[in-house]
């Protein structure tokens, strides 16, 4: 009995000294940072972890708050959890800094999203790669099939997904039938990428049961969920940690296979599709490290962001187009002077639609779809005269600074007279893809397939918001419309 005793005071006082330890750690932490301006923390010891987990379990947006707390404390904001510090920074030059240099890598959240739940997910991908030379030998493989040339080559199948979305829209119009934007567009944009990219024929646009808009969606809200550093032990989260596994896993086996599938046609000396996948195989096998894990990693990327990030952008601009009738009356005036009756697109119309490229940047600087990035000093940093240590994470957030008035003026109306060409620049605050070496790869891709569909959208239909929608934002690793973008369409020029 003594001996139990003994061994019980033990670990009572090994837990004790373990927590001074860690409560002494916590606070040279505090004492390491707290020169930086910030929110109160909601505890010493969780910091705003409590803020952040009820923001997610409400489903409100994080980067209001971030907001919020820009303007309240400054250029440089100091975020506290348990023993880790983050600090968002919104300084134009500190941003500039920041993204166009090489010197900063990208923090170690991008380790975070190698796996999910311990299935590996993106792993060292073109996104999340942090090491410069291994990411800059993947860009190089994959920049020629984002080239110009190449790009213009896709016009014909932007067309044609964009008609079959036409189709189902019309249906929906003569039926006068409920339509959840965000939803058709995110299937179209899905045929899509799988076409262009891989060469895959999903028809998720008439495929109801197809599982990959389920999975995608599973895996994007995962990247909220693990905010939580408790949610895998949570039982009321464990289906959704099984749904999310299978969701990833899923998308890692198609790709697989579509690699696979391709590779043994390139030995085997068949014609194959220059597409986006052929590209990335005919440089990798150059390479003396070849991975087929890493391939994957990139099929899984493309095929997320590729559809994610247009889906949401044009989702958003049908809900600005709306809600304002005289824009939306001016851009259709535009494309009807462009494109008139004509069903199919051609690149050079791209160019002359001037007032709808300033309408689809204006629904980027409201609605970001990735709506920020961060990155890792690897020495101290000066913003504004406020030292930030090195070792420290960085946020830096496109939704932050193009909300705020110092850069926009009344932000938060959606004027797309902001990105007229007469009309001053944004200087390092408006980057929804990002900006430097490490920017967004497939911007371009993304917004000529945008500006297709939308012209057509434009072209053919009149649009009305189903009442009752509150307009909010979905985070879900991107942002979307909460409630899908709910309209009633009309077919143009009929009564």
């Amino acid at each position: 009995m003594a001996l139990w005793t003994l061994i019980l005071w033990a670990l009572l006082v090994l837990a004790v000294s373990c927590l001074l330890f860690y409560s002494a750690y916590i606070q040279y932490i505090h004492m390491k940072y707290d020169h930086i301006p910030g929110p109160p923390r909601d505890s010493f010891f969780m910091g705003h972890y409590p803020t952040i987990l009820k923001l997610t379990k409400n489903n409100e947006l994080i980067y209001d708050y971030f907001l919020d707390w820009t303007l309240k404390y400054g250029p440089v904001v100091r975020i506290n959890g348990f023993h880790t510090v983050i600090v968002l920074v919104s300084s134009p030059e500190a941003i500039k800094e920041l993204l166009m240099s090489t010197k900063h890598p990208k923090d170690k959240f991008y380790e975070d999203i190698f796996y999910i739940f311990g299935v590996r997910f993106l792993g060292k991908g073109l996104l999340t790669s942090r090491n410069y030379d291994h990411w800059h030998k993947q860009r190089r493989i994959m920049d020629p099939a984002f080239s110009r040339p190449y790009l213009m080559g896709l016009m014909g199948t932007f067309n044609e997904k964009a008609e079959e979305l036409m189709e189902r829209l019309t249906e929906k119009a003569e039926s006068k039938s409920e339509v959840n934007m965000h939803e058709l567009l995110n299937r179209m944009t899905l045929d899509v990428i799988a076409k262009v990219a891989f060469d895959i024929d999903l028809n998720a646009l008439h495929d109801d049961q197809t599982p990959f808009p389920r999975a995608i969606l599973m895996a994007m809200k995962s990247l909220v969920e693990q905010r939580n550093p408790l949610v895998r032990f949570m039982p009321s989260k464990r289906k959704m940690i099984i749904e999310t596994k299978d969701s990833i896993q899923l998308l890692r086996k198609t790709g697989r296979e579509c690699i696979e599938r391709r590779q043994k046609m390139i030995e085997d000396g068949v014609d194959v599709p220059t597409d986006i996948l052929t590209q990335i195989l005919r440089g990798a096998a150059l390479e003396d490290d070849y991975d087929i894990e890493v391939i994957i990693d990139n099929f899984v990327t493309f095929f997320i962001a590729g559809q994610e990030t247009t889906a949401n952008q044009l989702s958003f601009a049908v809900q600005e187009l709306a809600r304002h009738p005289e824009i939306l009356q001016k851009v259709q005036a535009e494309v009807d002077e462009v494109i008139g009756s004509r069903q199919n697109i051609e690149y050079d119309d791209l160019g002359k639609l001037q007032y709808l490229s300033q309408v689809l940047k204006e629904t980027l600087r409201l609605y970001p779809t990735a709506p920020g990035t961060s990155r890792l000093l690897e020495d101290d940093f000066t913003v504004e005269g406020v030292r930030i240590p090195k070792n420290t994470s960085v946020l830096v957030y496109s939704y932050v600074t193009a909300r705020m008035e110092q850069f926009f003026k009344d932000p938060l109306n959606f004027d797309p007279d902001r990105f007229h060409h007469d009309s001053p620049k944004p200087y390092f605050t408006y980057f929804p893809f990002s900006l430097g070496p490490r920017s967004c790869i497939g911007q371009v891709f993304a917004q000529m397939e945008a500006k297709v569909v939308m012209a057509k959208i434009l072209q053919r239909f009149e649009f009305q918001l189903v009442e009752g929608q509150m307009f909010k934002i979905l985070d879900t690793g991107s942002l979307r419309p909460m409630d899908g973008t709910r309209c009633r369409l009309k077919v143009r020029g009929k009564q």
